[in-house]
C-alpha cells in the first residue's frame, strides 16, 4: 500500500502489530500500549506552525480521519488513534505519511 495516496476506510479492528508499518512513517513512535502513534514537528514560529495545523486540517478533511494536535509557539505535536478501533489501524499510518510529507512539516 502506498500510504502518500491511499484513502481512509472505515476501520473497526486495530492492527495486530506494528511491526510492519511504523518503519513506514520515520520519526513518528508508538505510545507504550501500542495505541497511539505522534510525532513532534518544530518550526522556527508561530506563524509557521499555524500553516502547518491549517496543512494538517486539510488532510483530515480529505481523509474524514482526524488527529489530536497539541500546539505551541514553535512547535505543533500530531497524534493519531482510531478511536473506533480502539487503537492503530491503517488509517492512523495513511495520514501519519501524509501529514510527514507536507512542505511545511519541513521543520523539525
Amino acid at each position: 500500500m502506498n500510504l502518500l495516496t491511499a484513502q481512509c476506510t472505515p476501520q473497526r479492528e486495530p492492527l495486530p502489530s506494528l511491526d510492519d508499518w511504523l518503519p513506514q512513517v520515520p520519526g513518528w513512535l508508538a505510545d507504550a500500549d501500542g495505541k497511539v502513534i505522534g510525532r513532534r514537528f518544530g518550526f522556527d514560529n508561530f506563524y509557521q506552525v499555524m500553516a502547518f495545523v491549517d496543512a494538517v486540517a486539510e488532510i483530515a478533511h480529505a481523509q474524514d480521519h482526524h488527529p489530536e494536535m497539541l500546539v505551541g509557539y514553535d512547535a505543533c505535536t500530531v497524534s493519531y488513534t482510531t478511536h473506533s478501533a480502539g487503537g492503530l489501524t491503517a488509517n492512523d499510518f495513511i495520514c501519519a505519511a501524509q501529514v510527514s510529507a507536507l512542505p511545511e512539516a519541513t521543520g523539525e
